[in-house]
């Protein structure tokens, strides 16, 4: 009888979380730029060219890796669920770390599939300075091997170089300096 109490609790609360978590819909799967397909749950490798997004974010503003071409480096953050604790958290620090990601010319974007509603809100309750990609069509998750099992969004970081290559790629909460580091290692490899 205990065992199926413990089982219970442990089923509801994991349908509770699930239900504040964004899903990837359902559709076409990604290529990588040699036009193979493409698993949409597999991570971007390091010197890969990113693949090119057209997103609007929780102002109804679009922004493109295209913009950055050759003038700003981007970090991309693919997070599960607005409001929920460790998604909070890992924004909440790229948000007090922001002026780093200034001084090293890195533009964030948070991203998931919420709509721009659910981001504003996010936005506003926790003071983001960064946009919040509404990636409603679930294409850039896919795009960027950040789909995972029923949808649920991996928590992946990436790295993208001025010149749209992949330079940081690494799935869970990396530090901002660890994600920085990367942009500098990429940096050096290019001079030599």
């Amino acid at each position: 009888m205990k065992k199926l109490l413990v089982a219970s609790i442990y089923l509801a609360s994991t349908l509770l979380t699930t239900a504040c978590l964004s899903t990837a819909p359902d559709g076409e799967g990604s290529t990588n730029t040699a036009g193979v397909a493409r698993d949409p749950s597999e991570i971007l490798t390091i010197g890969e060219k990113a693949p090119a997004f057209e997103v609007k974010d929780q102002k109804g503003q679009t922004h493109r890796l295209a913009d950055h071409l050759g003038k700003t480096n981007v970090v991309l953050i693919f997070y599960p669920g607005n409001e929920t604790p460790g998604c909070t958290s890992q924004l909440c620090t790229a948000r007090d770390d922001w002026k780093k990601y200034q001084q090293a010319g890195v533009q964030v974007y948070g991203v998931n599939p919420a709509d721009a509603a659910s981001h504003a809100s996010f936005a506003a309750n926790h003071n983001f300075p960064f946009p919040l990609l509404a990636d409603t069509t679930g294409r850039m998750v896919r795009d960027y091997g950040s789909r995972g099992i029923a949808g649920v969004v991996k928590r992946t970081v990436y790295g993208i170089d001025k010149e749209g290559r992949i330079v940081f790629a690494e799935r869970g909460m990396p530090s901002t300096a660890t994600i920085l580091a990367a942009f500098d290692q990429g940096a050096s490899a290019s001079r030599i």
